[in-house]
């Protein structure tokens, strides 16, 4: 990741994965096993944009000391490189020569080969890592933004509110409370409105 943002090649990653609709690939995501495992922390560290290297998933799964045994790294290693084959992530290119390869997601909604479909992130995540990923600087992203891009992304997120604050609405005058969805409704209203802000503000800089 370039230093203050992400370069163009990896907002391009991260975009494609972010949007992608269910993917199907021909292998097994059974929780509790390396595939799944290696996947849902991959995805972690895309929402906090950040791709990781093999060693920095091994020391959030395994700790620490588990990035110093090569064996071990070698066989988390040779896993990824079937993910890679099956579509499930991408090797990213080197920064430098001596660096370990990062990795990237395809995509965060995968259908695997047991028909199971495996979401790795849920839409309040997503929404909050575009959030995130639209307010970090970066030079050739705010470049991409026409004004009409960025009235699209005024007019979507301000609906979006004006929909869920309805909705919240109608869920409270409900004789029964539905707290799952009036916390989802909510969430969505309030990452909406982060991104609402964010796209209000960089408007402002492209007038100033």
């Amino acid at each position: 990741m370039s230093q203050g943002g992400l370069a163009p090649k990896e907002l391009e990653d991260l975009t494609k994965a972010l949007d992608s609709e269910v993917k199907p690939v021909n292998i097994r995501l059974r929780e509790g096993e390396y595939q799944y495992s290696l996947a849902k922390t991959l995805a972690s560290f895309e929402l906090e944009l950040h791709f990781p290297n093999v060693k920095d998933l091994v020391k959030k799964l395994y700790g620490e000391n588990k990035t110093d045994d090569p064996q071990f790294v070698a066989k988390i290693q040779t896993i990824l490189k079937k993910m890679e084959k099956m579509g499930i992530v991408k090797i990213l290119p080197k920064e430098k020569p001596w660096e370990l390869q990062r990795y990237a997601l395809h995509s965060f909604k995968f259908q695997d080969v047991e028909k199971n479909e495996v979401v790795l992130a849920t839409e309040a995540e997503v929404e909050k890592a575009r959030a995130l990923m639209y307010s970090r600087p970066n030079v050739e992203y705010a470049d991409k933004y026409t004004p009409t891009n960025l009235n699209t992304r005024i007019v979507l997120p301000a609906s979006i509110i004006i929909v869920s604050f309805v909705a919240i609405l109608w869920i409270l005058t409900q004789s029964a409370l539905n707290l799952p969805l009036f916390i989802t409704t909510f969430c969505l209203a309030a990452v909406s409105s982060t991104i609402l802000g964010v796209s209000i503000a960089r408007r402002k800089r492209k007038t100033d």
